[in-house]
């Protein structure tokens, strides 16, 4: 009933049936190697460091995405999120799962939301995609980390600024396994999975990896699959 009365389309060509069309899902740009073996940006060749994680402390070990964070990304995301379109995190989970190798973790959790975000959406889309991607890889899929207290957006901050409102954001909620997977959305600057991963260490893991749907790229002139080109 609710498909006569509200028909789906796909977020990012429009076309009717589903919200998003096989035809749309193929042409996502893939994040492909050669990678920096730390932070999981595109590099021309394989690198242990980047240009973008060189000189930073960084608490997890490695970070990974599907995909790159582009303008149909942006709409699947932003449906995905703001929309309340849950099932996106399935087709989120299926790429992820199609890029990343099994992780080799003992439990997979989350970036938890801020409370009042939450409340607005009535959703977590970092938690679905850690529950997703928990039941593919037939891992457990726990709530490790909670949130010291409100804190701004993101959004329209600057690197130094979104490293400065995260550094002390999370904290753990108990004895954390030795192998995490931390999972979030979208990874922008790094900053937010960085604290997250921070807290974890500090609540007894040993190493934790960290995966993502979607990377914004910062670095200009790198062509990817599909013959996606970021722009210079």
């Amino acid at each position: 009933m609710l498909d006569l009365l509200l028909p789906r389309r796909c977020l990012v060509c429009g076309a009717g049936g589903t919200q998003l069309c096989d035809g749309c899902l193929e042409r996502l740009p893939r994040i492909e190697p050669p990678l920096c073996e730390r932070c999981g940006a595109p590099t021309a060749w394989p690198v242990a460091r980047c240009r973008e994680c060189a000189g930073r402390r960084l608490a997890f070990a490695s970070a990974r995405a599907a995909v790159v964070y582009d303008e149909a990304v942006r709409r699947i995301v932003g449906g995905w999120k703001e929309r309340g379109l849950r099932r996106l995190a399935d087709d989120a989970a299926a790429l992820v799962v199609e890029a990343l190798p099994h992780p080799g973790a003992v439990t997979v959790t989350f970036v938890p939301p801020d409370a009042g975000r939450r409340l607005e959406r009535g959703h977590h889309p970092a938690e679905r995609l850690a529950e997703a991607l928990a039941a593919r890889w037939e891992l457990p899929c726990a709530p490790l980390l909670a949130r010291a207290g409100a804190a701004r957006r993101q959004r329209g901050l600057s690197l130094a600024e979104r490293r400065r409102n995260v550094s002390r954001a999370f904290h753990g909620t108990g004895r954390a396994p030795a192998r995490v997977l931390l999972v979030d959305d979208v990874y922008t600057s790094g900053a937010t999975v960085a604290a997250a991963a921070s807290a974890l260490r500090a609540a007894g893991a040993r190493r934790v990896a960290v995966a993502t749907f979607a990377r914004a790229l910062r670095a200009p002139g790198l062509v990817l699959q599909q013959g996606y080109r970021t722009p210079n």
